[in-house]
């Protein structure tokens, strides 16, 4: 009877373990099975790109196939609900962005989850500068003459956007708070339909994309001034920052991974761990560096920290400069 009930409380114990290291991810059972990451925006966009790149050697570090799932839709809010609502058990992740996370929640407080509270922060991934460009034909040629230029003409030169509430019609206003210039702002559905208009001198001056800029400055159709990084990129080495003019000045794109809140720390650590080495691979820094991004990595807390003064920075801008996406 004695050896009866050892073996039986034996058995009860290892049910016990194995349930237990399958729903909190125990390193013996996670991952079993393809894990899941939301990419809240189109197949084919940088983000997607972004993701593709980063999921492939994910996978190789955490021994498991990581599945790329788009859900495009109302500014990545729609991919980033569907994440918040799945399960806290390691198989859901979302590549977030600035705009899921930082600008929508700042710009639009209805959106349908809490941008904080609904996730477990997991990884820092990436950041991506604008790039400052002007046309051949401006008289300037560093940021600190754009800036002179600017306070001298107030009200006399415009810039575009990418649209109403995008990062690019933010950082223009960051800037124009910050310099204590009036520039007009001219609104175009996405930056290629300004590129014409800005070479050809009717626009004064953009705040685009790492990527999408760079090309028209190595073509010699436009002048780059600056990078919005705080610091120098590798990206363009050569290119001064803005903060080089206005102290303290940073307008990035980020990337980072998110799961579902409540998705335990050993979890958490797991994933933290195989990203922070897939962005050490030479590979992956490569294919970034393609999209005018650089990767980053680090602690899911200095992840959340980032996120949580990204968010005060743009909802203070919105606020003093009255932005909206109307």
């Amino acid at each position: 009877m004695k050896r009866t009930h050892t073996i039986f409380a034996a058995l009860v114990f290892a049910t016990a373990v194995s349930v237990s290291a399958q729903t909190a991810g125990g390193s013996g059972a996670y991952p079993n099975k393809p894990i899941r990451m939301i990419v809240p925006f189109p197949a084919g966009g940088a983000t997607d790109i972004l993701a593709r790149a980063l999921s492939q050697k994910l996978g190789e570090k955490i021994g498991q196939t990581v599945v790329v799932d788009n859900r495009p839709g109302a500014g990545g809010t729609i991919g980033a609900d569907a994440a918040a609502k799945s399960a806290p058990d390691g198989y859901t992740l979302l590549l977030a962005t600035s705009s899921t996370h930082s600008i929508g929640p700042a710009i639009n407080p209805k959106i349908p989850y809490n941008a904080e509270a609904d996730f477990t922060p997991i990884a820092y991934v990436a950041s991506s500068p604008n790039i400052v460009l002007v046309p051949n034909s401006s008289p300037a040629r560093s940021m600190r003459e754009f800036t002179d230029h600017a306070r001298k003409n107030p009200g006399r030169l415009n810039y575009a956007s990418s649209g109403n509430g995008t990062i690019v019609h933010l950082t223009t206003e960051y800037y124009k708070a910050q310099s204590g210039t009036f520039i007009l702002h001219i609104p175009y559905r996405g930056t290629a339909l300004a590129m014409p208009d800005l070479i050809s001198g009717k626009l004064d001056v953009l705040f685009d994309s790492f990527v999408t800029g760079m090309p028209h400055v190595k073509d010699g159709k436009l002048r780059a001034l600056a990078v919005t990084s705080l610091k120098r990129t590798a990206l363009a080495p050569d290119l001064p920052t803005v903060s080089e003019v206005l102290p303290g000045f940073e307008s990035v794109t980020w990337f980072g991974v998110y799961g579902p809140k409540g998705l335990n720390a050993e979890l958490t650590a797991r994933v933290n761990q195989a990203v922070n080495a897939a962005l050490a691979d030479a590979d992956v820094k490569e294919r970034f560096a393609r999209l005018g991004a650089e990767p980053t990595g680090g602690t899911p807390q200095v992840f959340a920290s980032m996120v949580r003064a990204d968010n005060a920075k743009w909802k203070k801008i919105i606020a003093e400069r009255k932005i909206t996406t109307d």
